[in-house]
């Protein structure tokens, strides 16, 4: 990876993106140890956790994650999830954040001198464009090892650099021991490792 300590870095995690990326890989993501790897490699000035939400439902699955990136130095940006009827009548849920995530890029860019992007989303590769013509370095973090590839090849062609996923494993991986929130624990109650 080629940072430089003095420059200004933003995380921004394209939440279901990365969860499907790192499953597909056979790994669960520590997020205390991935904001560590990024905060060592400059000024990490924000990290970004994209993700939609499930309403009306007793207990979200998520919910326990998004408290406690919420509180422990990410930014969430998450909405609702729209419920809608396809013309075969079956019920589905629709909760896409690119337009929120590119809208964040766009207003952090200026501020900026490198951006992380966890998605392999090729939608992205325009948004990469444009930051890079205003002299951002986009770094693109997804996994060309999986089958099928979760990277679109025209975003990471795009990206000033790739990062693959699996060789960051070993260093932001959730380990075996690591247990993760159990329902209806207080967030205040977990362990550094729960992320």
């Amino acid at each position: 990876m080629t940072f430089y300590p003095e420059e200004r870095i933003a995380l921004f995690i394209d939440g279901a993106n990365l969860h499907a990326a790192a499953r597909a890989l056979g790994f669960d993501i520590d997020y205390k140890r991935l904001l560590q790897l990024f905060g060592e490699k400059g000024r990490l000035i924000r990290a970004f956790y994209y993700t939609a939400l499930i309403e009306d439902q007793e207990y979200s699955p998520l919910r326990p994650l998004v408290d406690w990136l919420d509180y422990n130095g990410y930014t969430m940006v998450t909405k609702p999830t729209k419920e809608y009827t396809d013309a075969m009548g079956r019920r589905k849920v629709k909760g896409n954040m690119d337009i929120e995530l590119a809208i964040d890029v766009m207003e952090m860019a200026q501020y900026l001198d490198h951006i992380v992007l966890f998605s392999g989303d090729g939608d992205f590769r325009r948004l990469v464009d444009a930051v890079q013509k205003k002299g951002v370095r986009v770094t693109v973090v997804s996994t060309i090892r999986s089958t099928p590839p979760m990277v679109a090849d025209e975003l990471r062609r795009q990206a000033d650099m790739f990062l693959e996923l699996q060789d960051l494993a070993p260093q932001i991986m959730r380990h075996r021991e690591d247990l993760p929130p159990r329902p209806g624990q207080a967030v205040g109650q977990m362990s550094d490792s729960n992320a």
